[in-house]
């Protein structure tokens, strides 16, 4: 697995969003995600806002967001999305679909699993069913399991992932957890919503953590 091969699978899923976002109706819009601090239309503006923010835009973030970087990714995504349409937000996710601009610090990793767990942020709520391709969701877990970034580290210490619908296991430790590759790296990733089919006796350890 390299970057390009990485670039050429979050491309695919940025477009295959869009293509998401395109076919919703004008209400759904204003519907919340699984980040429940961003509508539908927050949630576009955080994923078109991803390839066109400067380094300067983060620093000032940052510092209004006094060092929270969770924080100035749900102000600055709520700020994007106001100043523009669903319409030009879909442009804009379908224009750099192919982009490597990627937020400081960032590798194109991380860049695919946050289009990967964003795609179900929105299509879950609402009732629709989004697959996760195998190979994309595989790379997402594995970088997860060691990024500083993402929390995941913390959240399965001690625990085996193992997938129920690919060839799959990871984690370094012995209480199993099994599930769908799409639940496990939703879980993984902190969102409750991916536990409801994960079994083994570290699925409630992964659920209280």
């Amino acid at each position: 697995m390299h970057d390009g091969e990485i670039l050429a699978w979050t491309e695919t899923e940025r477009l295959s969003f869009a293509d998401l976002l395109e076919g919703l109706a004008e209400r759904d819009w204003s519907a919340k995600t699984l980040c429940t601090e961003w509508t539908v239309h927050a949630m576009a503006g955080h994923l078109a806002q991803t390839t066109r923010n400067r380094l300067k835009d983060t620093l000032v973030g940052i510092v209004k967001a006094r060092g929270n970087w969770d924080r100035m990714n749900t102000d600055q995504a709520i700020a994007y999305a106001a100043r523009y349409s669903p319409a030009e937000l879909v442009a804009q996710i379908r224009e750099d679909a192919g982009s490597a601009r990627r937020p400081p610090g960032a590798k194109p990793v991380d860049e695919l699993a946050d289009i990967l767990i964003h795609g179900q942020d929105v299509a879950r709520p609402l009732g629709i069913d989004r697959p996760m391709p195998e190979k994309p969701a595989i790379a997402a877990l594995e970088h997860l399991l060691v990024s500083p970034f993402w929390g995941a580290k913390k959240r399965c210490k001690d625990l085996k992932l193992i997938a129920t619908d690919a060839e799959w296991s990871g984690g370094a430790g012995t209480a199993e957890v099994r599930g769908p590759l799409a639940d496990l790296l939703l879980a993984v990733s902190g969102r409750g919503a991916g536990l409801a089919t994960l079994t083994g006796p570290g699925a409630a350890l992964l659920g209280a953590r």
